[in-house]
């Protein structure tokens, strides 16, 4: 109470004063906000690093090898570079020789280790914004106790009062407003990372079909 009676008396007032007053809750969903803002760094930079690789285009430069018998070009063209999109269509080819069950077997290995990357921590994002609205709310459940026990039966006057419960309102408001507004961002870039991870996803399952039906078809004749 008297921390409250000292910042209203030095007239600060908003997210200062409720940081200073009790810094608990909203300092904690500052850890999150730092948690949320890494992954979806790190994720974005992920998605647009290691998966822009048009797969249609560089998959008719791998048919156009295999069709003419050239499955070694074929295997070291994919060699360029450690894209995963490349290390699935390897997969396949260095298996070319083989039968349609290990091709099978080779691309559905490489797909099921290639597939937890694309969608590693994506579904933390959800978690995280449960959890900030959650600390949001304790913080604001605390702020309006601190507020109302402040106030009851103390012999104060109606302006130290009122001071008290503004504080009181304010810090309560703050950690409202900060956790709703982590989990809003947390939501939308799920929504964002989540659907380009499902693209990324079918556009392997896509080329592992294509190189499949490809290997085979072509060992046929």
């Amino acid at each position: 109470m008297q921390h409250l009676l000292m910042l209203a008396a030095e007239g600060e007032s908003g997210m200062l004063a409720a940081i200073k007053h009790n810094p608990t809750f909203l300092l904690l969903n500052v850890v999150t906000s730092v948690i949320v803002v890494t992954i979806v760094i790190e994720r974005f930079a992920f998605q647009s690093s290691k998966y822009r690789v048009n797969s249609r285009e560089f998959f008719a430069q791998v048919k156009k090898l295999v069709v003419n018998g050239n499955i070694d070009r074929a295997i070291k063209l994919c060699e360029a570079s450690d894209y995963p999109m490349l290390q699935l269509v390897k997969a396949g080819l260095t298996h070319s020789n083989k039968g349609a069950d290990e091709i099978d077997a080779a691309l559905s290995e490489k797909l099921g280790e290639l597939r937890p990357a694309v969608e590693a921590r994506i579904p933390a994002l959800w978690s995280l914004a449960n959890i900030a609205t959650l600390i949001g709310l304790v913080g604001t459940v605390f702020g309006l106790i601190g507020a109302f026990g402040a106030i009851s039966g103390s012999n104060l006057s109606a302006a130290e009062k009122q001071a008290l419960l503004t504080g009181g309102i304010a810090e309560a408001m703050y950690n409202t407003f900060f956790g709703l507004s982590i989990a809003v961002f947390c939501m939308i870039t799920h929504v964002i990372i989540h659907s380009k991870a499902k693209h990324i996803v079918h556009d392997l399952e896509s080329t592992s079909e294509r190189v499949f039906n490809l290997l085979t078809l072509n060992a046929k004749g």
